[in-house]
């Protein structure tokens, strides 16, 4: 073969061999050099087709949230349907429903301005024991706690949360309230000067037998705060074990201790948790009954005195009288369930907006 045929074919291989491998000088110039109409279609496309699995938990999902929805309306619908007789005229008691502490619904004179009153301070009084209680058991579980103690600290924590409302009730009325006595009559002693804290009688003279401070909101807020402190403690715990290790490590190399990193990165972190738990255990709080029923002392007069006996609840009351009641007494039952209702409804989608907003949060971009 000729010499000149060998380079010629040895040049027309090398071409095509370039021209396979050559790429569109096009891919590597900087965006805003680009031809826009090369640029559309070289794009790639994401798109994936859904699969048989994806479709059907994607289908479930839906239906399980539209199936759940549905049911807190149609719970809405129900209590307002039947508390109409009670809070509509010309036989209603109207606006004043919110207003009259009294509850007598054959007369005519009912409301629950005073059990709604004892609602929110069992519920707050709750709160201001069990917030601390389980932001420190979270933390101690989360950043102290390894190994098997960890283990045992969350299946105690956890087996907490399952027991029943009768049971905390019980150990309320025979052992709790008998040694929370000396406790609330030192407080009074105290803490008088603060109205709420006082115990008086009706001339204004400071009581001091043990009579005086049983069944009050204050042993009932206690018993309530022991039962939402397993739940509050497993969602801040949840939120805290979240919290970026590579922020933990760089507080660490900042020079940081354990509490420090704490302060600067968990809880921080952790805002959400705090919030949601804290928000769920006051709509708890509002909605016991049992427990509650079995404590307190019911009395339909607004009782600013925490530590002295009497007081009431909007889940007690129904409790109390609904096997008593007659159609339209039961209708003024339904109506304070439905106020009840939306109160615990209001709570809750304020703690989620809150806690969406949060770092923990669902919708947090960090």
């Amino acid at each position: 073969m000729p010499e000149g045929a060998t380079t010629r074919d040895a040049a027309d291989r090398f071409n095509d061999a370039a021209t396979a491998v050559l790429i569109d000088q096009t891919t590597f110039l900087p965006p805003l050099q680009r031809d826009p109409s090369q640029v559309a279609s070289s794009a790639r496309d994401l798109s994936a087709t859904p699969t048989f699995a994806d479709t059907a938990f994607r289908r479930v999902a839906v239906a399980a949230g539209g199936i759940t929805v549905a049911i807190m309306l149609a719970v809405g619908l129900f209590l307002a349907l039947r508390a109409g007789q009670a809070i509509l005229p010309p036989d209603g008691a109207g606006l004043s429903f919110l207003t009259t502490q009294a509850w007598s619904p054959e007369t005519g004179e009912f409301g629950i301005a005073a059990v709604l009153f004892g609602t929110i301070t069992i519920a707050l009084i709750a709160l201001c024991i069990s917030v601390p209680l389980a932001l420190g058991t979270s933390l101690l579980i989360s950043e102290v706690l390894r190994g098997r103690a960890k283990q045992w600290a969350v299946t105690l924590v956890d087996l907490m949360a399952a027991v029943p409302s009768v049971v905390f009730g019980l150990w309320g009325v025979f052992f709790l309230q008998e040694a929370i006595i000396p406790v609330a009559r030192w407080i009074s002693t105290y803490f008088a000067w603060i109205p709420v804290l006082a115990v008086t009688d009706a001339e204004g003279n400071a009581l001091s037998d043990a009579s005086a401070f049983t069944s009050s909101a204050f042993i009932a807020g206690v018993v309530v705060a022991l039962m939402v402190v397993p739940t509050q403690t497993s969602i801040m715990r949840e939120a805290f074990m979240q919290a970026p290790p590579g922020e933990r490590e760089a507080a660490y190399a900042l020079g940081s201790t354990r509490w420090g990193m704490i302060g600067a990165v968990v809880l921080p972190f952790g805002r959400g948790g705090i919030i949601g738990g804290t928000m769920l255990g006051l709509g708890r709080a509002l909605g016991e009954t049992i427990a509650v029923y079995m404590i307190i002392s019911p009395i339909f007069a607004i009782n600013w005195q925490v530590l002295k006996t009497g007081g009431n609840s909007v889940s007690a009351l129904i409790a109390l009288r609904y096997g008593e009641a007659s159609e339209f007494g039961l209708s003024a039952l339904m109506a304070a369930g439905l106020v009840l209702f939306l109160i615990t409804l209001l709570i809750n989608f304020s703690a989620s907006s809150i806690v969406a907003r949060s770092r923990s949060g669902a919708e947090s971009e960090a």
